[in-house]
């Protein structure tokens, strides 16, 4: 059985190009508070490598990604 996953803050970054996902998301990122999670959806290519890029380099944790229709999700829960 599959876990859901909460999520606190959803950021809309559809139609942003490189940067500008990773930019929001960092923001956003800086606003919520340890262990909450964002979900951020996009539909830059890119992001496929920088966002778990990102992760990797903050401590993030990248807890699931999705792609359907030329859309990309990602769900990342900030470092306690």
């Amino acid at each position: 059985m599959a876990s859901t996953i909460h999520v606190d803050r959803a950021i809309d970054a559809r139609g942003q190009m490189r940067p500008m996902p990773i930019i929001t998301l960092a923001r956003i990122m800086k606003e919520i508070g340890p262990g909450q999670v964002v979900a951020i959806k996009v539909t830059d290519a890119g992001a496929k490598r920088d966002i778990p890029a990102w992760c990797e380099k903050t401590g993030a944790t990248l807890l699931d990604s999705t792609e359907e229709r030329g859309e990309l999700t990602f769900s990342i829960r900030k470092p306690e």
